[in-house]
């Protein structure tokens, strides 16, 4: 079974990129987010991320009619200006709930239902969105070693 552990993260500042779409541009818009992190030189930290906004059944619904909220951020050391779509903002912190998912992105939906159980059967709640820390890059990577934290921020 998926290890569960409970973790205190700290609030940080990200640029993060929001939009209406699918899951399946996730990729491409942190490519967006770097791009622009690079062509103003400023210095990212740690792992791009996605937020989710959207409870799974209706992230599932929302993406099959291409109207997902998605959102990717990358964190920054310091507060920096937005522009356009990408803009800067501190992600909350808190207590969360923490596995790990080996293997391709597809494949996440039962590290997901571990996660759910292990919150219900502890009898706490989620309390505010979801993320997704993407710890290897798939390009470089086997799928089958693509490694993913999810959080879930519990109360």
């Amino acid at each position: 079974m998926d290890e569960i552990s409970v973790v205190e993260i700290k609030p940080q500042w990200v640029l993060g990129l929001r939009k209406r779409g699918t899951y399946a541009e996730i990729g491409l818009m942190i490519g967006e987010v770097y791009k622009y992190a690079r062509a103003r030189k400023i210095a990212v930290q740690g792992c791009p991320m996605f937020v989710c906004h959207e409870t799974p059944r209706q992230a599932m619904k929302a993406n099959e009619e291409s109207n997902a909220d998605v959102e990717v951020a990358v964190g920054v050391y310091e507060q920096v200006e937005g522009d356009g779509d990408i803009a800067c903002y501190e992600l909350p912190g808190g207590q969360m709930a923490r596995i790990v998912h080996r293997g391709p992105y597809e494949t996440c939906a039962s590290t997901y239902r571990t996660l759910f159980t292990w919150i219900a059967q502890d009898r706490k709640k989620i309390a505010g969105p979801m993320r997704e820390v993407y710890l290897n890059n798939p390009t470089k990577v086997p799928p089958e070693e693509i490694l993913t934290e999810i959080y879930a921020p519990i109360q």
